[in-house]
């Protein structure tokens, strides 16, 4: 039978701690129910008496009945000389009326006379009237003994006495947290084998990744005993982050045989992390294990060539077991498996012999050398592959382009872009403005063309990016444009290199509609 590991999320209040990370009450909600739908055991939804918002989503929060989960307030124990009862920051928890609360405590002796400013004594009785207090009112208290393993480090005497405090006040699950992500796992492993045998309670484990440790350690805890992890999605929170729970769940579950969530849930992590990246309004990184867009991704001719005969080869598991997928890049270092397995992705089809293969990656290859980049525009990359294989006509031609810039003193500059086409044997002048020159030119030639082609009023530029290839030359170095468009279904990236940014920016937009009436022509087909 599969041990069952219980998952406490902190995402929605240590999570918002780190950086960028910034979610509404009503963004939080909306966390929160996602997190639910996954099996997490624990969803800490905040501090109530640290903040308004906090205080709101518990507001909200009461009407909403968790299915998985269930929800926790987040606060310290008692401030010195007051008694709980007449703590406003104790009441602010028992208020948000959720079923468990967790409480921390400080457990190392510095924080105590130094940033508390008491005797150990009094620490100790704060720890202890508070988780009494808390228990006395129904609540479930998981107790975080903040600073653990560097208290233990210093003081390990006293740090159990602040671990037995709590026990002796009625906590139900102690966790041993290593706040300063400091800890190396043999060290940590060392101190949980001492310190277990003396805790009678179900033992969870909270760390962050200052050392780049944190899932290390949250596992090696695991082994040790613990039967909770705290966490967050993606890793989010203070300084270098906590644990990432994506990470813990991958290896836990699909390693090492224990069960976080439901079975069924697993493929749903990579969409899960995507969803919270997209609410907390931070970029995705591509290289996060499991989940990343880059975590399946292969790039190197002879690592294609291998997978393609067993993915096992570069592949430590099923990307669609987490929700991900493979992805097969093309670039300088692709060989003709890049392009074979690439064309069949895109339903191409190549001559019988190898030719067209060979003569793709060489042409890469030397695009590459001059700055183009395919593997983030592979808009770009299938307009290229059927153009050298005379799959693709041109379906307009540019027969001229001036774009003039006007600035008068200090108000904002205006653009102008005027352009003539031709398509077929028609020709088309038009001209447009913009905010800048890109957007001049982005509007003329989506004039000039709508006559002829009006399914390019479905797609919008979403995003437009620069980039330097070699800076040694100053203003006369190259850049390379990458473009983002999306339509109703799809989005796609295309790709421009001059050493003229206008030059550059319009290789990636023609690109960019010429992508888009070959996604029509094939729909039609």
């Amino acid at each position: 039978m599969q041990k069952k590991i219980m998952l406490y999320d902190t995402t929605l209040r240590d999570g918002t701690q780190g950086e960028q990370v910034n979610l509404s009450a009503e963004d939080k909600l909306k966390v929160a129910h996602r997190l639910d739908e996954m099996g997490i055991t624990y969803i800490e939804g905040g501090w109530p008496g640290s903040n308004p918002k906090d205080a709101r989503f518990f507001s909200m929060a009461r009407s909403v009945s968790f299915k998985n989960a269930k929800l926790t307030a987040f606060g310290s124990t008692r401030r010195f000389g007051v008694t709980p009862e007449n703590d406003p920051s104790i009441q602010a928890i028992l208020e948000a009326e959720t079923p468990a609360v967790t409480l921390f405590g400080k457990t190392w002796d510095l924080h105590a006379t130094e940033i508390l400013g008491v005797t150990l004594e009094q620490n100790l009785e704060m720890i202890e009237d508070t988780v009494r207090y808390l228990k006395k009112e129904g609540r479930e208290v998981i107790y975080d003994a903040e600073h653990f393993f560097d208290g233990y480090k210093n003081n390990p005497e006293y740090t159990m006495k602040t671990i037995a405090a709590a026990q002796a006040g009625g906590a139900d699950i102690m966790v041993l947290c290593d706040t300063n992500g400091g800890t190396l796992t043999h060290e940590l492993k060392a101190i949980m084998d001492a310190a277990l045998p003396q805790i009678s309670l179900p033992v969870g484990i909270h760390v962050h990744d200052d050392c780049g440790l944190s899932v290390a350690n949250s596992i090696m805890a695991v082994l040790c005993g613990a039967s909770m992890v705290q966490g967050t999605i993606n890793g989010y929170g203070e300084r270098c982050g906590n644990v990432d729970l994506l990470a813990v769940i991958g290896n836990l579950q699909l390693k090492m045989g224990y069960q976080c969530i439901p079975c069924e849930n697993m493929k749903n992590l990579t969409d899960l992390s995507r969803f919270i990246s997209e609410v907390a309004n931070v970029p995705p990184v591509n290289q996060r294990p499991f989940v990343g867009k880059s975590a399946f991704a292969h790039k190197g001719g002879v690592h294609v060539s291998a997978i393609l005969k067993n993915s096992r080869a570069y592949e430590h598991i099923d990307p669609e077991t987490v929700g991900n997928r493979r992805r097969v890049l093309v670039s300088d270092l692709s060989g003709k498996s890049n392009i074979e397995y690439k064309t069949r992705e895109m339903d191409i089809k190549l001559g019988e012999a190898a030719s067209d293969s060979a003569k793709i990656v060489n042409i890469v290859k030397s695009l590459e050398d001059k700055g183009y980049q395919f593997e983030a525009a592979e808009g770009s990359l299938e307009l290229l592959i059927k153009k050298i294989t005379g799959q693709f006509r041109e379906p307009f031609a540019l027969e001229s382009l001036r774009v003039t810039m006007e600035k008068d003193g200090d108000n904002d500059s205006t653009s102008q872009a005027t352009i003539k086409i031709s398509v077929g044997d028609e020709k088309e002048i038009t001209a447009a403005e913009g905010d800048g020159p890109v957007n001049a030119i982005d509007n003329a030639l989506r004039k000039a063309l709508n006559g002829f082609f009006p399914v390019i009023g479905e797609m919008k530029l979403v995003d437009f990016q620069v980039r330097v290839i070699e800076g040694a030359d100053g203003t006369g170095a190259k850049v390379r444009v990458r473009i983002e468009s999306r339509d109703s279904n799809e989005i796609w990236s295309t790709v421009g290199v001059s050493e003229n940014i206008i030059e550059a920016s319009w290789q990636a937009l023609v690109d960019s509609v010429q992508y888009k009436l070959l996604k029509e022509e094939k729909n039609r087909a």
